[in-house]
């Protein structure tokens, strides 16, 4: 008897966990709540499920004897799903609540910063718009206004103006566009240099780093437009030397992890951390309690162990053989509807991808209408390549997209081009 998995959330981050649970010889069945209708491609059964109803899943996974469920998403993870899981005898794979709130308020993830020495950027908090403007006109700009809580990646501004960054305090303080995430709002200094995402497997205080990837949250070529939940990523960073690396692990990852088992927040899960290469060294840009997306599509490409494998040593408190590819490269490409991060438009048909022997295409916002695929999201599927060098792995995705009718979406044309300056 292999393992029965469920893994929770429906998009393209879950699509590539599943598959990889799937394709492990461990692995007897992977149930996803509540997937989309893409991942059934990839031989994983769907469960009609919300992720917010925690005693149906509870119920689903004690009826079908599950032996661990995999938590995708940010919001179940602070919701306290796995608290629910746990507390009815179930194991699942994800932090509980109160170390979850590392992504979950921006205010709390910097308090954790400040308080064990991690370094990020020079900030304040702010409740009030006026006392927040008048910080603003001190520092001048460019200067980057968050709004406290989640907004699914579009609650960052990076101001290149006063006047911009003022409008955005407005935003959120006065007018309420992010609700109760926008109440508080930290404002931060811009940093300048390389960003990439370091994430890794941690439990209590042990780290077991990844493979670090590049983002691409910009929605349009050059990194211009608005921030998006990501276009595009590739892993590893060739411009990233394995010495910041190192001391990301040493500096930020282990502090974090200490820090939370401090506060009696022990983290078991997915640690992200997004980080920026200054000239004096390493910085937080932000805390995840997850996979990020599409981050998770290229970094687990380069797994070589075997990931079912790797999570149940990690829940039942065995030590984990985690290995990475030491060659090779893998990039993503995300295609989104046209007008997203705002409103766009939905039942976009999709391409037959079915004769692509080259690449990966993970779904996202999709849905099954007359037995066809048609778009339901803003960011509707990904597609990844891997290859020896980075140059091929590009070339592969966008072959593979130039073949296929796209209209009514865009994607990037420049995945993967900072690394390839550096290669």
């Amino acid at each position: 008897m292999g393992l029965r998995i469920l893994v929770i959330g429906s998009g393209g981050r879950e699509h590539v966990i599943a598959e990889k649970l799937v394709q492990s010889p461990k692995v007897a069945t992977v149930f996803c709540a509540r997937g989309n209708a893409g991942m059934e491609k990839s031989g994983i059964k769907l469960v009609e499920i919300a992720e917010d109803n925690h005693p149906a899943l509870i119920t689903f996974a004690k009826e079908n004897n599950v032996d661990w469920t995999f938590v995708g998403p940010e919001i179940p993870l602070l919701n306290g799903l796995v608290d629910d899981f746990n507390e009815a005898g179930l194991l699942a794979f994800g932090p509980k609540k109160a170390a979850a709130f590392i992504e979950g308020s921006k205010d709390f993830a910097k308090k954790i910063m400040n308080k064990y020495h991690i370094p990020t950027a020079n900030h304040q908090t702010f409740f009030d718009f006026e006392q927040a403007k008048t910080y603003v006109f001190q520092q001048g700009a460019p200067i980057v206004i968050k709004a406290d809580g989640l907004a699914a990646g579009k609650g960052v501004v990076v101001a290149e103006t006063v006047e911009t960054a003022v409008e955005a305090l407005n935003d959120m303080l006065t007018k309420d566009k992010f609700g109760q995430s926008g109440s508080k709002v930290v404002v931060e200094e811009f940093l300048e240099g390389e960003e990439f995402s370091l994430l890794a497997f941690v439990r209590g205080l042990e780290v077991y780093p990844m493979v670090v990837a590049q983002d691409h949250k910009r929605a349009y070529d050059k990194d211009q437009g608005p921030n998006t939940g990501g276009m595009g990523a590739y892993a590893p960073v060739p411009q990233i030397s394995e010495a910041l690396i190192q001391e990301s692990i040493e500096t930020i990852l282990k502090p974090a992890a200490k820090g939370l088992v401090a506060e009696n927040r022990s983290f078991t899960g997915i640690l992200y951390a997004g980080l920026i290469a200054t000239n004096s060294g390493p910085k937080v840009i932000e805390f995840n309690a997850r996979f990020g997306d599409p981050e998770t599509q290229v970094v687990l490409q380069r797994l070589e162990s075997d990931l079912a494998e790797n999570i149940d040593d990690l829940l039942k408190g065995k030590q984990p053989t985690i290995q990475w590819k030491k060659n090779g490269f893998s990039l993503g490409v995300v295609i989104a509807a046209d007008g997203y991060p705002n409103e766009y438009q939905k039942e976009i048909p999709l391409p037959d991808f079915s004769d692509v022997k080259t690449a990966h295409i993970y779904y996202a916002g999709v849905e099954e209408k007359a037995h066809e695929l048609v778009s339901n999201g803003g960011r509707i599927y990904l597609v990844e390549a891997s290859a020896d060098t980075l140059k091929e792995a590009q070339e592969v995705v966008y072959n593979v997209l130039k073949n296929k009718n796209t209209t009514n979406t865009f994607y990037r044309k420049d995945i993967g081009f900072k690394g390839l300056e550096k290669d």
